[in-house]
């Protein structure tokens, strides 16, 4: 059989799966997508979940490392609808003082904004913004190999491998630029004075000052619409309400590119896996959960700090000491009374979400995998800290515990939306040593539990379709 007519089946319709797709179509192969759900996306999807006209992105809604992606900066996305949507600022981190801390978009303002500590701030993220094509090349990748930019990697690898506490005090002087990078690097759902907690800070940090903290015009789903719509053009094909429950339902000469995580491989897969392969994949941990609630508002969030209107991505949770509180609690297996919460406001510079006066907005912390505990009223507790009146603004709320999100998505073992915990060994080896080849012929995992992990950026699915090719070939 011809190379190019042995079908490519893609399991999984999330941004990885359809970039594993996309990468395959280019090269003229026939491939068709299956999705379990009737909607396609994975976590990557805009649903009523509240009331009528009310639309909310069900997972991921805001994406720094989706704007600054190569691959879907070499993909023509805006030609099938997608726009980017900026707030005036990525990030906004309110206090007790009734002010916020602001993270601009532009490196220089930034520096001016965080007044003595800017210098420091600057000193950190330039060389990554200034170099982020080489970075992200290198980054966004499988670790466990030698970087294009050895220089700049082993910078950024002697500050990222640091606790992000031990990173803050060294570097910055004042609590206000402390309690920024906290916020920023408690993305990475590790304790802060865990190694590795200060890389994501640092790549979401640089990030900012590379292509902001967009979101997508319309909600999430225009990602997803607009990736579909360039792998139907590219002859490809999408099924939808169609679970794949083992790979006995393809041809033995198929390639299947699975957006999967270690337990659903291991389900789909049977006795096509070697044993030891199949065994560390049993080991494979995952990572701490998001207890998410999105909200129907009658008006904007009324923020005691006025800068927190500035931006879609507001940090609730104080000082440096109480996130990492907050995140050390999460590690030891237990919930926060004063958790750290991530909030997103996207009807504030995107109307189209909502009816006519009226808004949107979600939050999540994080919480222990699994976790069964009903945290709404800490979660709001935080809210209304730092925008008292909050409560009165609610109009409707959905919650979406770690089982919710599962039973929608389910990649989302246990509530983890990384696709596995951010240890050293899992950032280096992930899943495993073979990162996206199975040992298995034509079988290849492109999730976000592969390199380089949790996000939206698409190049799990990029750099494991480059794999398959290689493979072919």
């Amino acid at each position: 059989m011809p190379d190019t007519a042995r079908p490519v089946y893609v399991i999984g319709s999330g941004p990885n799966g359809l970039a594993a797709a996309i990468t395959m179509a280019r090269t003229g192969r026939r491939v068709t997508v299956f999705e379990a759900a009737q909607q396609p996306g994975g976590a990557v999807r805009t649903i009523e979940l509240t009331l009528p006209g009310f639309r909310h992105d069900f997972g991921s809604s805001v994406y720094p490392l989706a704007a600054a992606s190569p691959f879907f900066a070499a993909l023509p996305l805006k030609q099938y609808g997608l726009k980017w949507i900026h707030g005036e600022a990525p990030v906004a981190h309110p206090l007790d003082d009734g002010t916020a801390i602001v993270l601009e978009r532009e490196l220089v303002n930034a520096a001016k904004e965080l007044g003595r500590d800017g210098k420091a701030w600057r000193k950190l993220v330039q060389p990554i913004a200034e170099h982020w094509i080489e970075f992200a090349a290198d980054a966004l990748g499988p670790l466990a190999r030698i970087p294009r930019n050895p220089f700049l990697m082993a910078r950024f690898g002697f500050h990222a491998i640091q606790p992000a506490v031990r990173l803050a005090e060294d570097h910055f002087s004042g609590p206000r630029m402390r309690a920024l990078f906290a916020g920023l690097a408690a993305h990475s759902f590790l304790a802060l004075d865990q190694r590795l907690s200060s890389a994501v800070g640092l790549v979401l940090g640089a990030a900012a000052h590379v292509s902001g903290w967009p979101i997508a015009s319309g909600g999430a789903q225009s990602i997803t619409d607009a990736m579909i719509a360039q792998l139907l053009d590219l002859g490809g094909e999408i099924q939808t309400g169609r679970r794949i429950s083992s790979l006995d339902d393809f041809e033995k000469e198929a390639v299947a590119l699975c957006d999967v995580t270690p337990r659903q491989l291991l389900e789909i897969a049977g006795d096509r896996l070697r044993p030891g392969y199949a065994r560390r994949l049993k080991n494979f941990r995952y990572g701490p959960a998001a207890f998410k609630i999105d909200y129907a508002l009658s008006e904007p969030i009324p923020w005691r700090a006025a800068d927190c209107r500035r931006a879609i991505t507001v940090h609730l949770g104080g000082t440096m000491g109480e996130i990492a509180e907050s995140e050390h609690t999460v590690a030891r297996g237990m919930i926060s009374d004063k958790p750290f919460v991530i909030l997103v406001q996207p009807t504030l510079f995107d109307p189209t979400r909502a009816p006519a006066g009226r808004h949107t907005a979600w939050a999540y912390c994080h919480v222990p995998n699994g976790s069964t505990v009903d945290i709404t009223s800490r979660i709001e507790d935080q809210i209304e800290r730092f925008a008292p009146g909050f409560r009165d603004c609610v109009l409707a709320r959905r919650l979406l515990a770690p089982a919710t999100l599962e039973s929608m998505d389910a990649n989302l073992v246990g509530g983890d939306i990384n696709g596995g915990a951010l240890s050293v060994q899992q950032m280096l080896f992930r899943p495993t040593l073979r990162g996206y080849a199975t040992g298995t012929n034509n079988l290849y995992l492109c999730s976000s539990s592969t390199p380089p992990g949790g996000g939206v950026h698409g190049m799990c699915g990029y750099r494991a379709a480059q794999a398959a090719l290689r493979g072919w070939r």
